[in-house]
């Protein structure tokens, strides 16, 4: 096989499982011979897609003409979620642009075939970097690992299910090899992702069953004096969190890190029914409760959707009123945007622009209010923080500190809240 060296540029849209799937493909490509570049730089460019909402798509389709523009001969790989939805729209962009089924990139990239379609140019300003090495080209510390894909649930709004497929989840011996290989190259925090991640079931493992796992197999992978590495759960959705993991979480010391991001979307049982998601406000509230009865230390960030067709004022305090009542470090807002091919897109009681913005702009401004009071009742606790560079970590509960400028990036520290 040619092992010319050759530039690439990975172009990422989305979210933290397009993330870890676009590390993959570097990976490959790196095996292959390429080494990184930026793109005007760049003899392959792949842009990994988004469509969750329409400005998703917008998003996408200006990152593929970017790429075009900014290397006149580069070959661009188009994949991802926009691509199985609407392949044709990226197809039509030029005789320079290939889609790729997601499914079918790491076969793709494997077998090397797109090698002879890349210009003569060979990796103009591009850095060297060892093919063998696990870990991102970007200097990040803190690794994902895709555990699950795919999604069951048909939430109104949302199209993902149609993009990704039915739920599916990799076998756990795959998973935890990779885990052990990252522990073992130095990493301390590993990220455990999926398109719906708490529905994870492989040949009768759920999710808190492989956790177990992950900490069984790797709790001596680190070095003396070194904190063995600990992983946090991307994201978990509320019906999905199991009595068994709660109990383990509890009990794991922070090797699974005591936080938990939980998509509420709304406050109001009765937007919550117009979502289709599979549970109300009052269970909501109750696994908060639970979790912080269980697990005092633990941290609680979500997602919450403004603005979602036929959303009333009083719906939307709701939404603050239970927001108030999780004490949330930190509040992900998103005014609703209308996505093509959905539910919600048809009703014809879309909420006005600028009570969205409205909305949105109160709802993080009590997100700013609630981070405060969460990091002053974490005042004079001490937490293992994540070294991300120089001076720069983050804690357990996904806060923000400085860390001693001597400690190097990658590790974990105490650090006084």
């Amino acid at each position: 096989m040619n092992k010319a060296p050759f530039g690439y540029a990975v172009v990422n849209l989305g979210c933290k499982v397009n993330r870890v799937e676009a590390d993959g493909f570097e990976r490959l490509l790196a095996e292959r011979g390429g080494i990184p570049a930026p793109e005007s730089a760049a003899d392959l460019i792949i842009v990994n897609t988004c469509t969750v909402t329409g400005e998703a798509e917008k998003k996408t389709r200006k990152a593929v003409r970017h790429a075009l523009s900014a290397a006149e001969t580069a070959k661009v790989v188009v994949t991802g979620c926009a691509t199985e939805i609407d392949a044709s729209t990226y197809e039509a962009m030029g005789d320079r642009v290939t889609v790729v089924p997601k499914a079918r990139m790491a076969l793709y990239l494997e077998e090397g075939a797109f090698l002879s379609q890349l210009p003569e140019r060979r990796a103009e300003g591009a850095k060297s970097k060892d093919p063998a090495t696990l870990l991102p080209t970007d200097g990040r510390t803190r690794i994902g690992i895709k555990v699950q894909d795919g999604c069951d649930n048909a939430c109104t709004y949302c199209i993902v299910h149609v993009a990704r497929g039915r739920t599916v989840s990799r076998p756990a011996d795959e998973v935890v090899s990779e885990a052990v290989a990252l522990a073992r190259a130095g990493v301390r925090e590993i990220v455990l992702t999926g398109i719906n991640l708490g529905s994870y079931d492989a040949d009768g493992c759920d999710l808190a069953d492989l956790c177990r796992r992950l900490l069984e197999e790797t709790a001596d992978l680190h070095g003396p004096g070194e904190n063995p590495c600990r992983f946090r759960i991307g994201s978990i959705e509320p019906m999905d969190v199991s009595m068994d993991f709660i109990g383990l979480l509890a009990e794991a010391e922070g090797r699974i890190c005591r936080h938990l991001h939980l998509p509420l979307q709304s406050g109001s049982s009765r937007v919550l029914r117009e979502m289709a998601r599979p549970y109300d406000a009052d269970e909501y509230r109750q696994l908060v409760d639970y979790l912080r009865a269980m697990v005092p230390e633990i941290a609680l960030t979500t997602d919450v959707i403004v603005g979602f067709p036929g959303e009333t004022k009083d719906d939307f305090e709701d939404t603050c009123a239970l927001s108030r009542h999780a004490a949330f470090s930190k509040i992900h807002v998103f005014p609703y945007s209308m996505r093509e091919g959905t539910p919600a897109a048809e009703r014809t009681d879309q909420v006005a622009p600028a009570v969205k913005a409205d909305r949105a702009s109160r709802l993080r401004a009590l997100s700013e209010t609630l981070a405060a009071a969460d990091r002053t009742a974490r005042a004079g606790t001490v937490e293992l923080a994540l070294v991300e560079r120089p001076g720069h970590a983050t804690t357990e509960s996904y806060h923000e500190v400085f860390a001693r400028e001597d400690a190097p990036a990658g590790s974990l520290v105490p650090v006084m809240m």
